[in-house]
């Protein structure tokens, strides 16, 4: 196949399917001429990148017609010194010894062996993380180890990333127009299939990078909702999940073909009617309402559940805090329950509740939940709002934190913020820190003093007791309570076994959304 094309523009035809892969290259090879020995430009570059062709080349056109010198350019596979492509200069056409078919295949020998040979967790797909930050910004570090938790969560393969340090993000591509050229062709090179921004994109960077790159583009945002997704098993959870994911969709969905455009028949219908991406969003918005209809009917079953807890007269203790700081873990520890527990990222997103019996006939609620994350937008926390009345029936908040966590601090600071936005502020909290087993004890003692805070290791068993005292004398007002945890433990084995009394609900804010 041969394309030709004039002195603007070649137009290549639509080549979906046709040797795809990311150990492939294209299969085509672009020729074109310059006037005045110009070298391959940047759009050259750009193109062999973005198309994967075999061979890009540039010809010399002298005065008369005659050719000059030529410049080819091909990429190269994943190299220590990072170089994205090798440049060929010959003085003729004629001197030209390159064999394109040979190199081709070549190259895509080498781009099948790192891909192989490349050494990544999980069986997802590879993706690469990429995320723009303030010259400076202390979080930059933190914030892209969170992404890559969550990108390990949600089963991704991590291969890479790419920082930008700039005062602002690029309003039309997030990074700026050279970066993104050089984000296409590295994630090229290392075979990504997805490029995950840590940042929510509006619908317009969203679509400028779509237009560059073929590879899926996912943010912050989709990428938790796909987590939720994951991990969302009761009806209500599913519910809300998909609401959530198609609000976040709706503003983002884009027409990429006017061709998508077809006439919709009938008398009386004039114009070509509607087309493909307004018969689209119509259907989205059709489903967000019969799900918020049904979300309705939820929260009613809902309420009568938190009805019949209110009239048992049973204290409520919730368990919230950053995700992954340890709540499930804490809630087995004290009930001797085997809620799933796993060391990533909203690995339960619904949450469960276990009956709790202290000494001297006296049972409390223990409910786990999800924790908090930021940079989460509204629309999320809208599907969810309905879920939020259950913090309000708690009689005691345990507030978890990882203390081996480096910016624990600043997870503190964030979850009592949210709790003061929902205007639980004035309940009773008790900070718990967990995980002490991992850190020097001079900065479990330094927190514990600063935050007048409890240190626990739930999973090794270190300072439930003293946990227990503690949630007994706020409860029962009974401070001199000094029943040990294995007291409390016999007693739930001989009379009470753990069981389900609640439902769904995650935690609230802007910019949260729900976790273990």
């Amino acid at each position: 196949m041969v394309l030709v094309g004039d002195d603007h523009k070649v137009e290549i035809p639509p080549l979906q399917g046709y040797r795809t892969g990311p150990a492939r290259l294209l299969g085509l090879r672009l020729i074109h001429t310059h006037l005045h020995g110009e070298p391959l430009t940047r759009d050259d570059f750009t193109d062999l990148a973005h198309l994967r062709l075999d061979l890009v080349c540039q010809v010399e056109v002298r005065r008369g017609g005659a050719p000059g010198g030529l410049q080819a350019a091909y990429l190269l596979p994943s190299n220590p010194q990072g170089k994205q492509w090798e440049v060929v200069e010959v003085e003729a056409p004629t001197r030209l010894s390159l064999d394109p078919l040979k190199l081709a295949g070549a190259l895509e020998d080498e781009f099948a062996r790192i891909l192989s040979s490349r050494e990544v967790t999980g069986k997802g797909e590879r993706a690469l993380l990429v995320g723009v930050y303030p010259p400076g910004a202390d979080r930059a570090r933190r914030s892209m180890d969170e992404l890559r938790e969550l990108a390990r969560s949600s089963g991704l393969q991590v291969l890479d990333e790419v920082v930008q340090f700039r005062p602002h993000p690029d309003p039309r591509f997030v990074l700026g127009k050279g970066k993104v050229e050089e984000l296409v062709i590295q994630s090229k090179q290392l075979g990504a299939e997805i490029l995950l921004f840590d940042r929510n994109l509006t619908p317009t960077q969203l679509r400028n990078l779509s237009h560059l790159t073929d590879q899926k583009i996912i943010d912050r945002t989709q990428l938790i909702l796909d987590i939720f997704a994951q991990h969302a098993h009761s009806r209500d959870g599913k519910i809300q999940v998909e609401l959530a994911q198609l609000k976040y969709l709706l503003p983002r969905l884009v027409g990429k073909n006017p061709a998508l455009s077809r006439l919709r028949g009938g008398i009386g219908l004039r114009g070509p009617g509607e087309t493909k991406l307004e018969v689209d969003r119509r259907r989205v918005r059709d489903r967000i309402a019969r799900l918020e209809r049904e979300l309705k009917q939820v929260q009613t079953s809902r309420r009568a559940r938190r009805s019949g807890r209110k009239r048992s007269g049973l204290p409520i203790i919730s368990i919230v805090g950053y995700t992954n700081a340890g709540k499930s873990t804490l809630l087995n520890a004290l009930t001797k329950s085997n809620v799933r527990v796993e060391d990533k990222l909203f690995a339960t997103l619904d949450p469960a509740s276990r009956r709790l019996r202290f000494p001297r006939e006296r049972d409390v609620i223990l409910t786990d939940t999800v924790g908090f994350i930021r940079d989460l937008p509204p629309d999320l926390v809208s599907a969810f709002r309905s879920t939020l009345e259950e913090l309000e029936d708690a009689d005691l908040l345990l507030h978890v934190a990882d203390v081996s966590n480096p910016d624990v601090e600043e997870q503190i600071r964030a979850v009592e913020a949210i709790l003061a936005e929902m205007g639980l502020g004035d309940l009773p909290t008790l900070l718990v820190l967990n995980k002490i087993d991992r850190v020097p004890q001079e900065i479990v003692d330094d927190l514990k003093m600063r935050y007048r805070a409890l240190a626990i290791s739930a999973l090794k068993g270190e300072g439930l007791e003293i946990l227990s005292e503690k949630i007994q004398g706020v409860l029962f007002h009974r401070k001199e309570s000094t029943f040990s945890l294995a007291e409390v433990r016999s007693e739930n084995e001989e009379t009470i076994p753990p069981r389900d009394v609640s439902s769904t609900w995650p935690g609230k804010k802007a910019d949260v959304a729900g976790g273990r």
